[in-house]
């Protein structure tokens, strides 16, 4: 039987989709439970909830744990004790664990249960930054990963580069569902960040390292008559903020904060450049595909990329903007200069991005999900 998206479920089952984050601004989770609700599924969300959180109103329940701990290991295993019990104790049909943190929990409910697990793989966990310098930390996660994801029969993930590399480790199928927005989206009114006679540049995002979000701050010493906008919050938000200070950029660069995920189109399509400038540490920036690369196209706002493979090819097959050579301050200005110099190529690439829109986008990549029901 083939399901397409407007089929509905005979009757309403209900799914557990976990995260460890807090769920205001995470858009990839907020869009497949939007997706399972349409498959007439009953949603629960569940995350964690920290003080600077904000209060969600989704058309699905959520739940988000508050936790004795917030980081390093206590946290991880706090949060996943809090899981395993929530899904012990919670009638459901199907689970749903994003990335390997929420995955042990998930694993042993769906065994003790015997309940479909989907596994979405939102990067290559074992290589994120935080962990390629903690050779014994990566160890343990390694072989959580080496342990479970064998066992896995539905596994998603976010690049193809990532679902060849579990393809060839773990000999599983693995597909793809990419971090494309919605093409169709709500008109929310947000703060007007245009500023006279100055291009607008943005990075939407976590703040966290080897984001080269420190190339793009110092660059805007030389780059004229542009305002750069930080949109996001992580790690090293703090250090970002005494780096804009340090170098006295307070009247050329802001930080925007971390953005509810509904407005954040609105700050998006006033920029004139969007920035995705990841460093190559570890597979997971190197095959990477952000979220913020398919809200810039989205947007219709031209891209100046990392050169790592997944965001060059897409640069390169939708000709919508242009790729840096190397994480150097003064070529990233001088890329910068030139793209914004060239009034003629960013309308080029303006509606090289809106085209692109109409094929990368939510509503022709959902079907992925339907297909497991």
């Amino acid at each position: 039987m083939i399901f397409t998206f407007e089929t509905k479920l005979m009757s309403k089952k209900r799914i557990i989709v976990s995260v460890t984050n807090d769920l205001t601004t995470d858009q990839r989770v907020a869009k497949i439970c939007n997706s399972l609700t349409d498959l007439n599924l009953e949603v629960i969300l569940v995350g964690r909830i920290l003080k600077k959180s904000i209060q969600i109103n989704r058309n699905y329940s959520t739940k988000r744990f508050k936790l004795w701990f917030n980081k390093g290991p206590l946290f991880y295993a706090n949060y996943n004790i809090r899981l395993f019990f929530f899904l012990l104790f919670t009638k459901t049909d199907f689970l749903w664990s994003n990335d390997l943190d929420t995955l042990l929990a998930n694993h042993i409910i769906s065994k003790w249960k015997s309940k479909k697990l989907i596994f979405d793989s939102h990067e290559y966990f074992t290589e994120v930054p935080e962990l390629i310098d903690r050779p014994k930390v990566q160890k343990i996660w390694k072989r959580l990963e080496r342990k479970i994801l064998p066992q896995l029969q539905h596994t998603l993930t976010v690049s193809p580069s990532i679902a060849e590399l579990y393809k060839k480790e773990y000999c599983i199928d693995v597909k793809l569902l990419r971090n494309v927005p919605y093409l169709s989206k709500p008109s929310v009114e947000v703060e007007n960040i245009k500023i006279e006679g100055s291009k607008i540049l943005i990075y939407q995002g976590a703040i966290n390292v080897n984001r080269g979000i420190e190339f793009m701050v110092k660059a805007m010493k030389h780059i004229d008559n542009s305002f750069l906008y930080i949109a996001g919050y992580g790690d090293i938000s703090t250090q970002i903020s005494q780096l804009i200070q340090a170098e006295g950029l307070t009247q050329k660069v802001k930080m925007l904060g971390e953005i509810p995920q509904e407005k954040l189109h609105g700050y998006t399509i006033q920029a004139d450049l969007g920035l995705s400038l990841e460093e190559d540490k570890g597979l997971n920036y190197r095959f990477a595909l952000p979220n913020k690369l398919f809200n810039y196209i989205q947007s219709g706002v031209p891209v100046l990329a990392s050169y790592l493979p997944e965001m060059s090819n897409l640069v390169k097959q939708y000709q919508f903007g242009l790729c840096i050579e190397k994480h150097d301050v003064q070529h990233i200005a001088n890329c910068i200069n030139l793209m914004l110099a060239d009034e003629e190529k960013m309308k080029i690439w303006k509606l090289n991005a809106l085209k692109a829109a109409q094929e990368l986008n939510w509503e022709n990549e959902h079907h992925v999900i339907a297909d497991l029901f």
